[in-house]
C-alpha cells in the first residue's frame, strides 16, 4: 500500500505550492507593491458601499423581528434616564431652589434644601458621568456583524446567523492572514531599510531616502489594517517650524497621520520589538526618544523639543496632548507642556467611523497584541483627518488658555465633545482642587463676591 501514498503526497505538494505562489503573488502584487509606491486601486469605496448595504439590511431585519416580537431594540443604557440642563449654572440652580422653598427671601443664604442640589449632581455623575463613558467603546444602534451589540437578541433569524458565520470566516480566514502577512513584511522591510539608510554619509540623500522609507513603512501598516483614510484641507499640513497636536484614540493615530506627512515622533524608549523599531527609526530620522528616568523631567523634555523645533531642517513634532486614548466621542484636557514651547501649533482632528471597526484602545481591558489582533480582524479602519489652520499663542494668553483654544478647535472640527476633565482620571482620583473650586463657588453664592473677598482677606 506504500505505492498509494506517493501520488497523494505529490498531489498535496503540488496544490500547496500552487496555493503559496498564488498567495504571495496576491499579497505582493496587490498589497505590498502598491503600498510601497503609494498607488491605490480604488476598490476601497466599493468595499465600503458593499459593507454599508449589508449593515443596512441586517438592521432592517432586526427591526422587523423586533416589531413582530413586540420588543425594543437595544439602546444606550443612559438614554432617557436623566435630563441635564447644560446651560444652567450653579448659582442659578441654587437660587431657583431657594426661591422655590421660600418666596419671601431674595438674598441667598444657606438652606437645607441646598443639599438636594449636590445630591442630584452626585447621582447624575454616578449614573452618567462625563469621564467614565469616554473610556468605553461606543455603542452602535445597528449591528456591524462584528459583535452581538444588540443584547436583547442573541438569536434573531437563521439568515442573520448564517451571515454572521460567513463574516467570521471571511475576517479570520481571509482578511486576518493577509493583513498579518503585510504587517510582518512591512515591519521587516522598515527595520532593514531604516538601518541601511542610517549608514549613508550624505545628509541630504539620507534625509530623502529616510522619508521614502518611513512613508513606505506607514503605508504598509495602514494596508495591514485596511485603513481607508480621507484627508481634508491638506494646504494646512504641518511644516518644519512647529508641533502638530491631535486628539488621541488609538496607538495607530501616529501611523494615520504619518501616512500623509513625515513627522518626528516623541515618546519613551521601549525594549523588545518596539524598541528595535524605535532604534532603527532614529538611525535615519531625528525622532525624540527618552529613557524611562528622563520622561518625568519636564525641563529636559521641553529643552529637547525647543532645540528640535528651532532646526528648520527637521520634521514637525507629533504630540498627543491628552496623554491617553479616549473613545473618539470627546476631547479631554490637553497637557500644557507642548504649548509652552513658543512655536506654531498645527492642530489635526481625527474622527473614526465605528461602523467598520472600533479603533479605541481600552488599555485596561486589552493588551497591545490583543488589541492589534482585534483591529486586524475587523472589517476596516475608516477615518477622516482634518488639518486645521496653524495657531499661535496670543499676547497675554498663558499655555493653559492656548491649549484649551486649540482643543476647542479640534473638537468643533471633528464633531467631538469638548471636556475640561483630565484624561489621567482614567487611572487616578480627582484632584482636590476641583472640589475646592466648587466649595469656593458655593461660598461666593452665599456671601456675595464682595463679602467673600473681605472674608478671605481676614
Amino acid at each position: 500500500m506504500a505505492w498509494l501514498t506517493f501520488p497523494v503526497e505529490d498531489l498535496l505538494s503540488k496544490y500547496l505550492d500552487s496555493f503559496i505562489n498564488v498567495w504571495l503573488t496576491f499579497v505582493f502584487g496587490f498589497l505590498i507593491v502598491p503600498a510601497v509606491f503609494g498607488v491605490p486601486f480604488g476598490i476601497h469605496k466599493h468595499y465600503m458601499r458593499t459593507l454599508l448595504s449589508i449593515f443596512e439590511w441586517t438592521s432592517l431585519q432586526m427591526e422587523l423581528k423586533a416589531t413582530e416580537k413586540n420588543h425594543q431594540l437595544y439602546k444606550h443604557y443612559t438614554s432617557g434616564i436623566i435630563a441635564k440642563v447644560p446651560d444652567s449654572t450653579l448659582q442659578q440652580e441654587i437660587q431657583d431652589l431657594q426661591h422655590n422653598a421660600d418666596h419671601l427671601t431674595l438674598r441667598p443664604r444657606f438652606k437645607l434644601a441646598d443639599v438636594f442640589f449636590f445630591c442630584r449632581k452626585a447621582l447624575e455623575s454616578i449614573v452618567d458621568d462625563d469621564v467614565t463613558k469616554c473610556f468605553s467603546a461606543q455603542e452602535l444602534e445597528s449591528w456591524n456583524l462584528l459583535t452581538r451589540s444588540n443584547y436583547n437578541f442573541h438569536y434573531i433569524s437563521l439568515k442573520l446567523l448564517a451571515l454572521w458565520v460567513l463574516g467570521v470566516l471571511i475576517r479570520y480566514g481571509v482578511l486576518l492572514p493577509f493583513r498579518v502577512t503585510v504587517a510582518i513584511t512591512g515591519i521587516f522591510l522598515f527595520i532593514v531599510l531604516s538601518t541601511l539608510v542610517g549608514f549613508i554619509p550624505c545628509i541630504k540623500l539620507r534625509t530623502y531616502l529616510s522619508d521614502k522609507v518611513h512613508l513606505m513603512g506607514y503605508r504598509l501598516c495602514v494596508r495591514s489594517l485596511t485603513g481607508i483614510i480621507t484627508y481634508h484641507n491638506r494646504e494646512n499640513k504641518p511644516k518644519n517650524d512647529g508641533i502638530c497636536v491631535a486628539n488621541h484614540t488609538t496607538p495607530i493615530d501616529g501611523i494615520i497621520l504619518a501616512n500623509d506627512c513625515c513627522y518626528s515622533l516623541v515618546g519613551q524608549l521601549h525594549g523588545g520589538l518596539l524598541g528595535m523599531i524605535q532604534r532603527a527609526m532614529v538611525k535615519s530620522s531625528p525622532h525624540i526618544w527618552f529613557e524611562r528616568a528622563e520622561v518625568k523631567d519636564r525641563h529636559l523634555v521641553a529643552k529637547r523639543l525647543r532645540n528640535h523645533v528651532a532646526d528648520k531642517n527637521k520634521h514637525p513634532v507629533l504630540i498627543f496632548p491628552e496623554g491617553t486614548c479616549v473613545n473618539n466621542t470627546s476631547v479631554m484636557m490637553f497637557r500644557k507642556g507642548s504649548f509652552e514651547i513658543g512655536c506654531t501649533i498645527y492642530p489635526a482632528a481625527i474622527k473614526y467611523d465605528p461602523r467598520f471597526g472600533d479603533a479605541f484602545w481600552n488599555s485596561s481591558k486589552f493588551g497591545l497584541v490583543g488589541y492589534l489582533l482585534r483591529m486586524m480582524s475587523s472589517w476596516a479602519i475608516v477615518c477622516n483627518v482634518w488639518y486645521l489652520p496653524p495657531m499661535n499663542r496670543k499676547e497675554g494668553e498663558d499655555a493653559v488658555q492656548f491649549a484649551n483654544r486649540v482643543k476647542a478647535a479640534i473638537a468643533a472640527q471633528g464633531g467631538l465633545v469638548d471636556l475640561i476633565w483630565d484624561a489621567g482620571l482614567k487611572r487616578t482620583k480627582v484632584k482636590g482642587t476641583f472640589k475646592e473650586e466648587q466649595q469656593e463657588l458655593y461660598s461666593k453664592i452665599l456671601l456675595g463676591d464682595h463679602e467673600y473677598q473681605n472674608h478671605g482677606s481676614i
